[in-house]
């Protein structure tokens, strides 16, 4: 294997000055590695695999385990996962799910006294104390326009008083941006109701030809030559192109209701998105609400399920617990939920915080700085999503959680975003969506087609930053588990400097110019790609310092 990374790639090695071992490898590419692809797409853990070794660009996980790992202890540690709710009782998953040993299940008494009655594996901040969780909510910028409307709706900015001039500029982009996902939807809702319509037409019409039997596209061809005008030719068309992309029943009827739930509620600005929690989502401190459900939706939420398998999967040896904070429905979370998640998280003891979230607007972004300092002072490391916009962060600074406002100081050392990357050693090694920046993006980790957990004892392939963020909070899981003594910012910056650097130029098109590249190592402040093997050997370099 050794011998066909030199087809694939050039690797330049460079001493380092904390430990040898570390490989600072420079990665180019000599040739398109596409010939590569189908034996990659046939590992099922391609993300855990090492450059030299297996000539694929994981984060050379196993070989970690193989070669550092293999006689060293481990001291439990505990990965917050604020999500989606999260199936914990999936095979995969329910051994390594957080109990709260201070908490009696289910006796109705807060038994430690942290504000959350009984919760035994976490908390469900989208709920209520009936056992009811929220599956829809406004988008951000639909909030912004409920609480900006009756003030600017019917002015322009030469009515605009200076002090108010940043709110009447943040209701403007936030109606900007409203305007144009309503047009995008009303057509989304269109589309999906004519698709159910037709499709269910067409499989009524053609069932007596099957008489129960499955709908196949070697079936439907063979009806083609049947001289009969009680059938519509469109209706084949319809169902081919249907089979063909693997469309069936429950995709055409969820997406349906999707289509409508988006209209009525992401975007009604007559929804109430917290009429089921029943609280202040103005009053950081109004925190009675919620509930320890935390799987009550998770077939139709089943994001935070699929981190929770990628992080799990990062730990052979079980040395991590996951503990689930669910926040996140269809829509955008609440600026108040992230931030007392955050703290709910650190009060109860996590080391690691995965937040596989983003938006494009945020309300109160004071309340989750000041969380953020919160885990900084309490020794807890955030790991976050750098979204899958294709933005370029230095110039579009609009997407939320950051650690910073308008590119200026850091609030804290203790955040990071991730952006993704696959398997591809070409134009697409980072993945078409992720955002990108010197500025704002600390380091990439892979992103594409990673094998992980579904609901209900269900298997998936996940990809976007989200998975990045996953597999990077794993890692670091990893560290603070075998190194304990080592901060969180020290853990941040160990990932950050012992990751690879690769050269390849990479696809970052623009609107004034598609086909814009830029050499990978220019789209993070780190300029490189998350590895286990190198982060683990530095780690124990500074721990013994």
């Amino acid at each position: 294997m050794k011998k066909n990374i030199l087809i694939l790639v050039f690797i330049s090695f460079i001493s380092c000055e904390i430990d040898n071992n570390i490989r600072k490898l420079i990665i180019t590419p000599l040739i398109d590695s596409s010939l590569t692809i189908k034996s990659i797409k046939k590992t099922k853990n391609w993300h855990l695999k090492d450059i030299e070794l297996d000539t694929i660009p994981g984060i050379s996980l196993l070989r970690a385990y193989d070669s550092l790992l293999i006689y060293k202890k481990s001291k439990e540690t505990i990965i917050a996962i604020i999500d989606n709710e999260v199936d914990i009782n999936h095979l995969n998953l329910k051994e390594t799910i957080w109990v709260n040993k201070n908490e009696i299940a289910n006796n109705n008494i807060d038994d430690d006294e942290n504000g959350y009655i009984d919760d035994v594996n976490g908390w469900n901040f989208l709920g209520n104390i009936n056992g009811e969780n929220n599956k829809f909510v406004n988008f951000e910028y639909t909030r912004i326009l409920k609480k900006l409307s009756p003030k600017f709706e019917s002015k322009n900015i030469v009515d605009i008083e200076p002090k108010d001039s940043l709110s009447y500029q943040l209701y403007i982009n936030a109606k900007e941006k409203y305007d144009k996902r309503l047009k995008s939807d009303l057509y989304e809702k269109k589309y999906h109701t004519k698709l159910y319509e037709y499709y269910f037409k067409a499989k009524k019409e053609l069932s007596k030809f099957f008489k129960n039997k499955p709908f196949t596209i070697k079936a439907l061809d063979s009806l083609k030559n049947l001289k009969s005008n009680t059938i519509d030719d469109i209706h084949f068309l319809i169902l081919i192109d249907c089979l063909d992309k693997e469309i069936d029943d429950e995709y055409v009827i969820k997406e349906k209701y999707l289509a409508e739930e988006r209209l009525d509620k992401l975007l009604g600005l007559n929804y109430n998105d917290r009429e089921i929690q029943g609280d202040n989502p103005e009053d950081i401190t109004d925190t009675k609400y919620g509930n320890n459900i935390l799987n009550n939706n998770i077939k139709l939420l089943n994001h935070g399920t699929k981190m929770a398998g990628i992080i799990n999967n990062i730990a052979l040896n079980n040395e991590i617990k996951i503990m689930p904070l669910a926040i996140s429905a269809y829509g955008d979370e609440h600026d108040k939920d992230i931030a007392l998640a955050i703290r709910y998280a650190v009060n109860n003891g996590a080391k690691v915080i995965n937040m596989s979230f983003g938006k494009e607007f945020s309300i109160h972004k004071e309340w989750v700085f000041d969380a953020i300092q919160y885990a900084e002072k309490n020794n807890v490391l955030i790991i976050s999503s750098a979204g899958n916009f294709s933005y370029n962060l230095d110039t579009n600074n609009n997407y939320f959680p950051n650690d910073n406002v308008n590119n200026q100081v850091e609030v804290s050392d203790n955040f990071m975003l991730i952006g993704a990357t696959s398997y591809k050693l070409s134009s697409e090694f980072k993945t078409e969506n992720s955002n990108y920046g010197k500025i704002d993006v600390d380091v990439f980790a892979p992103g594409y087609e990673i094998y992980t957990t579904a609901p209900n004892n269900e298997y998936t392939k996940s990809g976007g930053t989200s998975s990045a963020s996953a597999v990077t909070s794993g890692v670091a899981g990893l560290i603070r588990s075998y190194y304990p003594n080592l901060t969180a910012p020290q853990v941040k910056h160990i990932l950050m400097d012992s990751g690879l650097e690769y050269t390849l130029e990479v696809s970052t098109p623009t609107k004034e110019d598609k086909n814009k590249t830029t050499p990978f190592n220019q789209l993070s402040k780190s300029g490189k790609v998350l590895n286990a093997y190198n982060a683990l050997i530095m780690a124990d370099s500074i721990s013994k310092n």
